[in-house]
């Protein structure tokens, strides 16, 4: 499983991936919400870390029971140090 995230100055996108037998990635769910106003102005590796958070709150119930390690994928290269810490 991997779950790739994306923020844009207004919004956190999200996405939970599972990958088929047939080698292709495959949605599973999907999250969109809008920033509130404190949240816009938060610096950009802060709502980076403000969508993973988010994804592993509202996808818990989905992550727990995973047999196998799953993926968080983001474009900010910042938090490379976070994740892999």
């Amino acid at each position: 499983m991997r779950m790739k995230v994306d923020v844009s100055y207004y919004a956190i996108e999200e996405v939970l991936s599972i990958k088929y037998e047939d080698g292709k990635w495959r949605p599973v769910a999907f999250l969109s919400k809008s920033l509130n106003k404190i949240e816009r102005n938060y610096k950009i590796h802060d709502k980076e870390i403000l969508a993973v958070i988010r994804g592993l709150e509202n996808w818990r119930h989905l992550l727990e029971g995973v047999k196998y390690k799953f993926e968080v994928w983001t474009d900010h290269k910042n938090l490379e140090y976070f994740i892999k810490a």
